[in-house]
């Protein structure tokens, strides 16, 4: 901190010296920060959840151009309270039940504070080897957390990075089926790949493979059923697939789901595993909504048949690195000449990465295995309880098994006598949350 210089901003000549990096100013303002996001937690429930603004609210608030000179910290947080906070939709009070839960803890937000402090940038074991390293101990200790086969930890020769987002995940696995398949049959077949996915697949899925190359045209959400609790089906699958080879397509990615996030749909992994075999694809699991109560036991059943596919974490690194790795010449180094290092620029879509694991680190220390696996419960044991309420209300009915935290619903709706009965079904998902104790 000590080493970074002082600036002078000129403006019309005036000069004012500031120091960016002031180790006793931080520690003033710090205590200030957080002072204001532990009272915006204690008071969060206060707020409107939807923001109750107009379109265009912040332009009559804000001025039109930079300040030259600098603000204390103290009007910057009132023009937050007074102008942000106003236009934010409060994702963490306990009365937002829209999509699916955010919910963060104190352990996140410090460990966020850590990674914005050192502020590293982990593109490769060279440029902070600490970083490196501890994304490789956690993801394993993921691992083991979720009993995953040997062969998707680092220690059995596969591995795990953490991506910025599970749209990052799925398209850092399509880039690579992509291209471990166009070795065997030629760059110039690229028109012929297929993708598949069911009709509950996140949109990340679709997007991932015009990103890649694959033409529209070639994308397959196939169709599910109320019957199969909207999951995708091995018999679905190889139709759908049978018909393509038929035409001269060739199936190269099958993207299963465990809890699809429009009705928590979880698709059975070992059956489509068999069939995804016989046909040569290469499958990949987003479970970026029910993946983490798979370290419950009682609910790891959800993931049998996940030692067949191709990437959860990552079983063959591989075939990731050789699809993602570049060596321009300022980020040649010998360690990462000699192999024996994990470069993780080579495992995502961009160069430079955040000290992410950091955060996982934190989290898994101050709460403990244990501790989460009864926070999970105890969500879980929430939506029981309401899934029993609507089961009591004969205006409601649940329409798809609930497996995890999410119960969903839908209403029925009478017209008088005479007209006879209809049922208006409109599928909605309720959170179930509690507020942290």
């Amino acid at each position: 901190m000590g080493s970074l210089r002082n600036h002078e901003f000129d403006n019309n000549g005036s000069s004012r010296t500031i120091k960016p990096l002031d180790p006793e100013e931080f520690r003033r303002q710090g205590h200030l920060v957080i002072d204001f996001i532990a009272d915006y937690y204690k008071n969060v429930q206060k707020y409107p959840v939807r923001s109750q603004v107009e379109l265009g609210y912040l332009k009559k608030r804000v001025p039109k151009s930079a300040p030259s000179d600098p603000e204390p910290i103290e009007d910057i947080l009132r023009d937050v309270q007074k102008d942000i906070i106003p236009g934010l939709t409060h994702w963490q009070s306990p009365n937002y039940f829209a999509y699916f839960p955010s919910s963060v803890s104190a352990a996140g937000l410090l460990g966020e504070m850590l990674i914005t402090g050192f502020n590293i940038v982990g593109f490769n074991w060279m440029s902070s080897p600490a970083a490196t390293e501890l994304e490789s101990i956690v993801m394993d200790w993921l691992g083991k957390m979720l009993r995953l086969p040997a062969e998707f930890l680092f220690s059995g020769g596969g591995g795990g990075v953490l991506q910025g987002a599970t749209s990052e995940a799925i398209l850092c696995a399509v880039v690579a089926s992509r291209d471990r398949m166009l070795t065997k049959i030629g760059r110039d077949e690229i028109n012929r790949l297929v993708v598949y996915g069911s009709d509950q697949t996140h949109s990340a899925l679709q997007k991932s493979a015009q990103i890649a190359g694959i033409s529209p045209k070639n994308f397959r959400a196939v169709a599910t059923t109320k019957e199969n609790a909207f999951g995708l089906t091995a018999k679905a699958l190889k139709e759908t697939i049978a018909a393509d080879v038929e035409s001269g397509l060739v199936p190269l990615f099958l993207c299963a789901t465990i809890g699809t996030t429009s009705s928590t749909a979880v698709d059975p992994l070992g059956p489509l595993c068999d069939v995804a075999k016989e046909y040569g694809l290469w499958v990949h699991v987003d479970a970026a909504y029910a993946g983490s109560v798979c370290i419950c036991p009682e609910y790891r059943h959800f993931l049998n048949g996940v030692e067949n596919v191709d990437s959860f974490s990552v079983k063959n690194p591989s075939a990731l690195v050789k699809a993602l790795s570049t060596y321009p010449e300022y980020l040649r180094n010998k360690a990462s000449e000699t192999k024996q290092v994990v470069d993780y620029k080579d495992w995502q879509i961009s160069v430079g990465r955040r000290f992410r694991s950091l955060k996982l680190w934190l989290v898994l220390r101050s709460y403990g295995v244990a501790n989460l696996r009864k926070f999970l419960r105890g969500h879980i044991e929430m939506a029981r309880n309401f899934e029993g309420m609507v089961r009591m209300d004969r205006r409601f009915e649940v329409v798809v098994p609930r497996n995890f935290a999410t119960c969903a619903s839908a209403c029925r709706r009478r017209r008088s006598a005479g007209m006879g009965m209809i049922r208006r079904r409109r599928m909605f998902s309720m959170l179930v949350v509690g507020e942290d104790k």
